[in-house]
């Protein structure tokens, strides 16, 4: 992990750095009032961030039902990837649940993101199967990966 990046829970307050970490890294990005209810309406989500020198860089999104979770969306920003900023917000995701007793992690990527894929499989996920047609604006297929905890 880089240790000049501090890695946080994600405020109110950091909405707008979010969403534009999210327009650049996706075609169909979450908005600020998705982000919004999610913090203020959305009891199962949690976030984190990824902050160098108070500049937001990178985001990772999680519900935790129960004894599951479920990543919602892991960004970074066109220049720091490649830095082990994805990697530092996965494994502090993974830190949270474990602290909350989750037994089993899962999340969707896209079939052609093999550098995501390849990061996932890093951390112990396993292929879990195809959701044809998930993606909304290309009808790309996802690829479910999991992990599961001991």
């Amino acid at each position: 992990m880089n240790k000049e990046i501090q890695y946080r829970k994600m405020t109110k307050e950091d909405i707008a750095s979010v969403v534009q970490i999210e327009k650049e890294a996706f075609s169909t990005p979450w908005t600020k009032e998705i982000f919004e209810h999610e913090m203020t309406g959305n009891d199962y989500a949690h976030y984190i961030v990824a902050v160098d020198q108070e500049r937001i860089i990178g985001h990772c999104g999680m519900w935790v039902v129960l004894d599951e979770c479920h990543i919602t969306n892991v960004a970074v920003l066109q220049q720091w990837r490649g830095k082990g900023i994805g990697e530092a917000l996965m494994q502090k995701a993974i830190e949270l649940c474990k602290l909350n007793d989750v037994r089993l992690m899962t999340l969707e990527v896209r079939v052609s993101n093999e550098i995501a894929q390849n990061l996932y499989r890093k951390l112990g996920f396993q292929d879990g199967g195809i959701r044809k047609n998930y993606y909304t604006d290309d009808h790309e297929d996802a690829l479910v990966m999991w992990v599961e905890f001991k």
